[in-house]
């Protein structure tokens, strides 16, 4: 009998980490190493992975291309799960040689096989995958701060000028003057922002926002 292939999942939503440690626990040939909230901390089970099963945005910030060049340079494959609809994010892992994606919404079965799949060191396809792989479009890049991302993110979703001013610490005028910055970006990069929708959609194409969980 073949050795069971060794996995490690980052991820930092602790229900989610649990059930997906109990569902492997249900495969005789898979391991579970460990599981831990960040890429960083992989290295600290100096034992050898075949596959790593990566949330697709973590709450440290990190990017989903450095992520994977960090887990390949591992020696191990990498297979993303998500919840969320990021399509730059995606594209992002795509492009960094991640072998698929995973949503965190499918069936126990479903997420075995792929987990199965990429851990062989073969791709996972699915709609979500094949979407981001063929994508000729390229969306131009708005160069957003990081501040500039969090006043995006709380206006975007509905807050007013008000109450981001009092979530930030910052002034009112500071956060208009904050949101004409964001649309001037967006409009010099081709992605006009006229509307709060406009900044909503702008917000989700990058990333900055999740869109509904299926």
């Amino acid at each position: 009998m073949a050795a069971p292939r060794t996995i490690a999942l980052v991820e930092d939503h602790a229900l989610i980490a649990i059930g997906f440690k109990d569902l492997v626990a249900t495969a005789p040939d898979l391991m579970l190493v460990g599981m831990v909230e960040s890429v960083a901390d992989l290295k600290t089970f100096g034992e050898k992975l075949d596959l790593v099963v990566l949330d697709l945005r973590l709450s440290d910030g990190s990017q989903p291309e450095e992520n994977v060049d960090a887990i390949h340079a591992l020696g191990a494959h990498v297979l993303i799960y998500t919840g969320a609809e990021d399509r730059r994010l995606i594209q992002s892992a795509a492009r960094s040689g991640a072998l698929g994606l995973i949503r965190k919404s499918v069936s126990a079965e479903v997420l075995l096989d792929a987990v199965r799949t990429a851990a062989e060191g073969r791709e996972v396809f699915g709609t979500d995958w094949a979407a981001a792989i063929d994508a000729d479009e390229v969306l131009a890049d708005a160069k957003l701060s990081n501040r500039e991302q969090e006043v995006l993110s709380l206006y975007a979703s509905g807050e007013t000028a008000t109450s981001v001013a009092q979530r930030t610490g910052l002034s009112r005028e500071t956060i208009a003057d904050y949101v004409s910055r964001i649309r001037r970006k967006y409009a010099e990069a081709g992605r006009p922002a006229h509307s709060r929708i406009d900044l909503y959609k702008r917000a989700l194409e990058d990333g900055i926002l999740d869109g509904p969980t299926p």
